[in-house]
């Protein structure tokens, strides 16, 4: 794909982001379409939020769970970029007129002590570099009609992202066993779902080892200070307005988070 057409790409999911509209799915109009090129519409997204006033604050990483790749038809990880628009704080309401099609995950948050630089990332590598990890919701939010989406649309959405909640409770991944942790998900006060960090790539650990490594043959390195969102533990739960979400891992604590208004599809 020419760097025409991933200039206009970008800029129509940006466009669609900002009007809190859908755009048709780019692989039902461009069949060609490679998932190298997706990621290269990825960053000119992402260039657009940066352009306007954002900062990139962390990575996240994408379709790593059964019940995800099941409910979406993907088959294979992606990562997506973190921005200083996207982060809320455990006790605000998520306002969902400020999302089109949102549905919640719950996963396991690194946040970086020292840099990861890939190739040759292990988990633990991974674990020492990691200052601390906490509970988190993300909610995802697809700029793509209906959720119609197959890995090359997913990626060049950034991913799906949306925005995140990390929970205020922390915890030292260097004396509990992240991989064999129990998650929780209560929804409305209800037992949703539950899940364990060995669901995401056999460990959250090496999910994050996944990731670093595959941005660094791109030249892209995890910084201090960064936060990297895992990988859900739990299957999508869409979220319409009084919804309540907890989340709670075992030896660590809980994430809660609560939405208000409506989404804008």
């Amino acid at each position: 794909m020419d760097d025409t057409k991933i200039k206009k790409y970008g800029d129509e999911i940006y466009e669609a982001w900002l009007s809190r509209s859908t755009v048709q799915p780019l692989l039902a109009r461009e069949p060609e379409i490679t998932i190298d090129d997706a990621y290269a519409i990825q960053l000119r997204f992402i260039e657009r939020r940066v352009q306007a006033g954002e900062t990139i604050i962390g990575k996240k990483i994408g379709v790593t769970s059964k019940p995800v790749q099941d409910f979406l038809g993907v088959y294979q990880p992606d990562f997506g970029q973190l921005t200083s628009g996207m982060v809320y704080q455990e006790g605000e309401n998520i306002d969902l007129s400020k999302l089109i099609q949102p549905k919640a995950e719950a996963e396991l948050a690194f946040v970086l002590k020292e840099d990861l630089i890939g190739p040759g990332i292990t988990a633990m590598d991974v674990i020492r570099a990691t200052d601390y990890v906490a509970p988190c919701f993300e909610i995802v939010d697809s700029r793509i009609t209906d959720w119609k989406i197959k890995i090359q649309d997913t990626v060049a959405d950034n991913a799906s992202c949306g925005v995140f909640v990390i929970g205020k409770t922390r915890g030292d991944p260097r004396k509990l066993d992240i991989t064999l942790a129990g998650m929780v998900l209560e929804m409305n006060g209800e037992v949703h779902s539950t899940g364990v960090g060995a669901a995401v790539q056999g460990s959250p650990a090496n999910a994050v080892a996944w990731l670093a490594n595959t941005l660094g043959v791109l030249g892209i390195p995890f910084r201090a200070g960064e936060i990297i969102l895992s990988g859900s533990q739990s299957p999508l739960v869409p979220v319409v307005d009084g919804d309540e979400l907890v989340c709670t891992v075992g030896g660590i604590g809980s994430c809660r988070v609560k939405f208000s208004g409506r989404s804008t599809v």
